[in-house]
């Protein structure tokens, strides 16, 4: 979804109105594009340049600010991690492809390279950009396949990631008919496949931002194998589900976050026991992190996990800037703790 402004800057303002109305038909392009990223280290999580670095259950790595002149470059709303940490795979709301290497220095992160971008590529292999299935809102990989969830037009497609990298064409991904009733902008906004440890071993899963009322719970779906089905996320305390992401075990990761003019922005990832996922379930667990705007945060809307050489799990958090002057394209990552 693309969201208000909820940058610490300026939270107050239409932040995604005044992106949709400033032209975004206008950030679009032909070709795959080398571009020029800078980054701005984020030394400290909690603002003010406290040295703290535990967060509930979650240690912060370190962050970047990012930016690029490319009028392409921004409203990042989905990501994939590749296994070794060593880059990612992301993708805007506007159906444009971000592949990125992560510079370290140590474990942090202080930069990326080699950066390419490149335009989705529908079925007719037509830019997505100019169809109705322009709004690519979640991703993940599984053995070289890339599945893209796209709201308004409800619908999953299928990338030949590893052999065709860019040139690949999305193939419509068979969804129950529930998956189209999803409210337009509040739709898939989180894809996942279950891991072999998994009791859905393998399965896509797909988590919309939020189907019902405040009260309500949104709704998920087992997209693929055996136990095909529908279920439900209970969602608490106004936040609305950006991502979702399974750990190596099989538990799931949900990537919450909250904008309200008098509340301001908030991001939240809660843990869901694995085993509970199943065909007519409601799922609930614990948060492993929450932060307000007295942390650096912004609009957080893709999260990937990677394993490191030596068995720390480690999150990577995205932002989605809404192609706005008023926020900020964050790139974040913490170790998950076990206590």
């Amino acid at each position: 979804m693309t969201a208000p402004a909820v940058s610490r800057r300026a939270f107050f303002g239409a932040a995604g109105a005044f992106a949709a109305a400033t032209g975004a038909q206008a950030r679009s392009f032909v070709d795959q594009t080398t571009v020029v990223v800078d980054a701005r280290v984020i030394p400290h999580f909690r603002l003010g340049g406290a040295t703290e670095t535990r967060f509930g259950r979650c240690v912060f790595r370190g962050g970047l600010e990012l930016s690029s002149s490319h009028s392409a470059f921004g409203g990042l709303s989905g990501m994939a991690m590749d296994a070794d940490g060593g880059g990612f795979l992301a993708l805007s709301d506007r159906g444009v492809w971000l592949r990125a290497d992560i510079r370290y220095d140590g474990a942090r992160p202080v930069g990326l390279a080699n950066c390419v971008m490149a335009p989705m590529l529908g079925p007719d292999g037509r830019p997505l950009s100019g169809t109705r299935l322009y709004d690519t809102e979640s991703l993940c990989i599984d053995n070289g396949v890339a599945y893209v969830g796209i709201e308004r037009a409800h619908q999953v497609l299928r990338f030949d990631w590893a052999r065709e990298r860019f040139a690949a064409r999305g193939r419509p991904v068979p969804v129950p008919p529930a998956f189209g009733t999803l409210p337009a902008n509040r739709g898939c906004e989180g894809l996942a496949v279950a891991p072999p440890t998994s009791p859905l071993a393998g399965a896509l899963i797909a988590l919309s931002e939020r189907s019902g009322g405040r009260s309500e719970p949104t709704k998920g779906f087992i997209l693929t194998g055996p136990r095909r089905g529908e279920f439900r996320y209970a969602l608490k305390d106004d936040f609305d589900a950006t991502d979702i992401a399974f750990l190596p075990d099989g538990d799931l990761l949900v990537l919450e976050r909250y904008y309200r003019i008098f509340r301001g922005a908030g991001v939240r990832i809660r843990r869901i026991d694995g085993a509970t996922i199943r065909p007519g379930a409601l799922l609930d667990g614990p948060p492993v992190l929450t932060a307000d705007m007295g942390y650096q945060i912004d609009n957080m809307e893709a999260l990937g996990v990677h394993a490191t050489r030596e068995g720390e799990i480690v999150l990577t958090l995205l932002s989605d800037d809404n192609f706005s002057f008023l926020q900020r394209t964050l790139l974040l990552q913490f170790v998950l703790t076990g206590e």
